[in-house]
């Protein structure tokens, strides 16, 4: 079991306030590693869960957010879980919605990962996980700008993969199913939306942020080593029905 330990290592987690990214910060310190949890509006309820866990501000309305924080931070693994999300019919859909999301979602995770792979590339070695989910795969439904930003996060994954794959520096993803969080507190009210959902998943059930933690620290550990470009479904089923 020692190939899933991250004793040693530094994890940046960004949107590690709640919800997923909060879950996976955890389990990471869980497993051994140091965890920097970034967010915009502040991470107490998580450093409570993690003694010894520094924090720190990044708001990815602005793309370039992260561009230094690697120069002088030695950071071993890097989770993009920051993400927004906006609902509207598609022939209602505002620039500015549209706009919002893509510097989140997409433009800030491409730019941090690329702040990060310059100095990982410098010592050989790093981990990225990326957030990605089913509509990176679907089209889904009124998320227009969520839809193509995360089809491209698993663009961006497989491309950055195979630049760096030969460099020492693992880049993956993890697309997650319908995770009972704050984006999905909507659909999950909506009673016709909910059935409908739950009578598609296998597992039979909403799943939970922990869920996806063990994911990534799998991929985040040398167990997972030989793994590139990989965008893992953890969806209860969700893509094989």
């Amino acid at each position: 079991m020692n190939k899933f330990s991250l004793n040693g290592r530094v994890a940046l987690v960004t949107g590690a306030n709640t919800g997923i990214g909060q879950a996976i910060a955890v389990e990471m310190a869980n497993a051994g590693a140091h965890v920097i949890c970034a967010s915009r509006s502040g991470c107490g309820q998580t450093l409570v869960k993690i003694p010894g866990a520094e924090e720190l501000h990044l708001d990815f309305a602005d793309p370039m957010a992260a561009k230094d924080v690697f120069q002088n931070r030695h950071v071993d693994i890097l989770v993009n879980n920051a993400g927004i999300i906006r609902r509207d019919d598609a022939v209602d859909f505002t620039e500015t919605d549209w706009d919002e999301v893509m510097d989140v979602n997409l433009k800030a995770l491409f730019f941090t990962c690329q702040a990060f792979g310059r100095a990982a590339l410098k010592r050989g070695s790093g981990k990225i996980v990326n957030i990605a989910s089913l509509l990176s795969f679907q089209g889904g439904i009124r998320v227009p700008s969520y839809t193509a930003a995360k089809h491209g996060v698993a663009g961006v994954t497989k491309l950055l993969a195979n630049e760096w794959a030969a460099k020492g520096v693992n880049v993956n993803a993890i697309a997650p199913g319908y995770i009972a969080t704050n984006n999905t507190e909507m659909l999950r009210a909506d009673p016709a939306r909910n059935q409908a959902i739950l009578e598609r998943i296998p597992a039979g059930r909403w799943g939970d942020a922990e869920d996806i933690a063990g994911a990534a620290v799998f991929l985040a550990s040398d167990a997972a080593r030989y793994v590139h470009g990989t965008v893992l479904a953890v969806d209860g089923g969700w893509l094989a029905r």
